[in-house]
């Protein structure tokens, strides 16, 4: 009983030891054609927005800053930067869904 129990313990220690992954780890995925497409759809919109709006979208959706560190930056009122955030991403959702109805591309799976 001892020699089994110290081959045990033996062989043990020889191998590495394995612990259990996070819960929340994920293998990082490669983007593929249709994800470009959708950003390269994103890039154009933003490109047509107006400067004041697009700035707005940028420091807030990108960014993470809050309105009144957006209001500060571009030294505007907060109203300012909601009203032109709003706008701007109604605009957005505009473009993009008149881009998403107009290309004649078919998801096909």
């Amino acid at each position: 009983m001892h020699n089994l129990h110290a081959n045990l313990a033996r062989n043990a220690s020889r191998r590495p030891q394995t612990s259990p992954l996070d819960e929340d780890f994920s293998v990082p995925v490669r983007a593929d054609q249709e994800d470009r497409l959708e950003v390269a759809a994103l890039e154009t919109a933003l490109a047509r927005l107006p400067e004041e709006q697009r700035q707005v979208v940028l420091l807030v959706g990108l960014e993470e800053m809050s309105y009144q560190k957006a209001a500060a930056t571009l030294d505007i009122p907060i109203g300012t930067v909601m009203s032109r955030l709003h706008r701007g991403r109604e605009r957005l959702r505009e473009m993009l869904a008149g881009a998403s109805g107009n290309a004649g591309l078919r998801r096909v799976k």
